[in-house]
């Protein structure tokens, strides 16, 4: 018998039951990977809320962790057991000790890189990917409005974009989160608890504003993030934290200077072993080389029983960076 975490209701982090399983051998590409990190990530309230339905109840939660490979299903070519690895896209159920994972999505972790360095990185890393390196390609001297700035992929966005040397500007909710934000590698902070984001984008650019907003916040954010835009900015919606955004008027497109907005999400970048390969392989060399930190607080790594605690502490708003469920812990 082996423990998970499972929601037979949707609602609030009280749904989840820490319950027993017995885990099944992996079909034909699949391997079994014995999680020792687990990556908790705002994506996960959205399913276990309903806001996100599952195909049934009850259901597992959460895509991502990393840890050793316990077997390998038939036709796996590029994994054997006891190799370190790490995934972000499986099916629901990476809230478990044991969890049967697609071998395409699941990546060689480096000796370089930890077990909890890895599940606190690797979704929001490769978001991040994504976001900077094909959604629209950041380089050296571009000024960029990032929204959650200091939230788990918000401060590996400020790393990645003083590696390229892009100046950040970052939206953050208290003058401690700023300064974290800061501290990661954001060129300036606003304050949208006391500042008013686009009078401030202004500010900071000379009038310009900036050609592109990486907004993972959702219905409050949009209208100051419209409002960030110079003409034909681009308008990246990559999560709904606040609530999705409904109702768009795309006359406000116009009116607001031919803007252009996209709904992106890693499961269309990444979709094959070797779009994972290259996508991690950037990720990778960044963590190895020091250029992007990834270190936990340990106050946000909670024993995998705990799994409704740390839910209620993520949508709380109290939680810096990224935060881990921790088997056996």
């Amino acid at each position: 018998m082996a423990k998970r975490i499972q929601f037979s209701t949707t609602g609030g982090p009280e749904v989840l039951e820490y319950v027993d399983f017995t885990p099944v051998d992996p079909a034909a590409n699949e391997v079994q990977i014995e999680n020792k990190a687990i990556g908790i990530n705002y994506i996960d309230t959205y399913v276990r809320s309903g806001l996100y339905p599952t195909a049934s109840l009850p259901s597992g939660l959460g895509t991502e962790a990393s840890g050793v490979v316990a077997k390998i299903g038939a036709d796996v070519k590029h994994l054997k057991v006891g190799d370190r690895v790490v995934y972000a896209q499986s099916s629901l159920g990476s809230y478990s000790e044991f969890h049967n994972v697609p071998a395409f999505r699941v990546a060689v972790l480096p000796d370089s890189i930890s077990f909890e360095q890895a599940a606190a990185s690797f979704l929001k890393g490769l978001t991040v990917e994504y976001l900077f390196r094909q959604t629209h390609k950041v380089k050296a001297g571009d000024t960029i409005l990032f929204h959650a700035a200091a939230g788990g992929v918000g401060l590996i966005a400020c790393q990645w974009a003083k590696a390229l040397g892009v100046k950040l500007i970052g939206t953050v909710g208290s003058d401690e989160k700023a300064e974290l934000a800061k501290a990661h590698g954001a060129w300036e902070t606003i304050n949208y608890q006391t500042e008013n984001i686009a009078e401030r984008v202004k500010e900071l650019t000379g009038g310009e504003k900036v050609a592109v907003v990486y907004d993972s916040v959702g219905k409050s954010t949009w209208p100051a993030s419209l409002d960030s835009l110079k003409r034909h900015g681009l308008l990246i919606s990559f999560g709904n934290a606040s609530g999705p955004v409904t109702g768009v008027d795309l006359g406000i497109l116009n009116q607001k200077g031919s803007l252009f907005v996209t709904r992106p999400s890693l499961n269309n970048y990444v979709t094959n072993q070797q779009e994972l390969e290259a996508a991690s392989g950037e990720l990778f060399g960044l963590i190895s080389s020091g250029a992007i930190k990834v270190d936990v607080k340990e106050q946000q790594k909670f024993p995998l029983s705990q799994a409704s605690k740390a839910h209620e502490t993520l949508e709380s708003r109290a939680t810096s960076g990224s935060s881990l469920l921790i088997p056996g812990k």
